[in-house]
């Protein structure tokens, strides 16, 4: 099986990345800086803006399936830090990547949102959603939502993931599975898990059309 990733130089990308290849899959990542992913066996890297059909047209050739862990990219983890991606930069690359997919006959795809997105903000603890609402951590919520109303419209056999709070723990977590709000998600989950669940939705075809939240069981 190959699977196109797109998304991984960032930090839950380079794990997905890793469970990916260790799970027996070809991989083909579309990276804009390709010098930032370590050669590998059953790995090719393909340089290019996922924004541009082009691009993705290499990349997606051959391909089975697909994983996003795109997001916006600030210059640092401080709420009020610049942008260094463009403000519909996720719903913009789902826009050309579900013409791409659909012209190369596919239809798997699996992307990593984010606890708090559309429906689910209600459920946030008061002080992130205010985060959320007065800075430019709410700039990649608003695009979220955006590339998942064009999933849910599409045609696509799709799974949108939304973990709550990142860390980089190593250890190994149980996941909690979470609808709504039921049941209540923990505040956190490491990238491992989040790496692992997101390839293991590939071969769910119980989460074909689910959006799940995740959490530390």
């Amino acid at each position: 099986m190959k699977l196109l990733l797109l998304g991984a130089t960032g930090r839950t990308g380079k794990q997905v990345l890793d469970d990916a290849l260790s799970s027996g899959y070809h991989v083909h990542c579309l990276a804009r800086k390709p010098e930032r992913i370590e050669k590998r066996e059953e790995l090719t890297v393909f340089e290019g803006d996922p924004s541009n059909a082009d691009d993705l047209k290499k990349a997606i050739h051959s391909c089975d399936s697909i994983i996003s862990v795109l997001n916006i990219s600030r210059t640092s983890d401080f709420p009020w830090s610049s942008l260094r991606t463009p403000r519909e930069y996720l719903s913009t690359v789902m826009s050309q990547l579900m013409l791409v997919a659909e012209a190369n006959s596919i239809k798997r795809i699996v992307i990593c949102s984010a606890w708090g997105v559309a429906e689910t903000k209600k459920y946030l603890p008061g002080w992130f959603r205010w985060f959320i609402d007065h800075s430019n951590i709410g700039v990649a919520y608003s695009d979220h939502e955006r590339q998942e109303k064009l999933l849910e419209g599409s045609k696509m056999d799709w799974t949108i993931v939304r973990p709550v709070g990142l860390t980089n723990s190593k250890r190994k977590q149980h996941i909690r599975e979470t609808y709504g709000n039921q049941p209540k998600p923990s505040l956190t989950i490491n990238r491992l898990s989040v790496a692992r669940y997101l390839v293991g939705c590939l071969k769910a075809d119980d989460l074909i059309g689910q959006k799940v939240i995740i959490s530390k069981a």
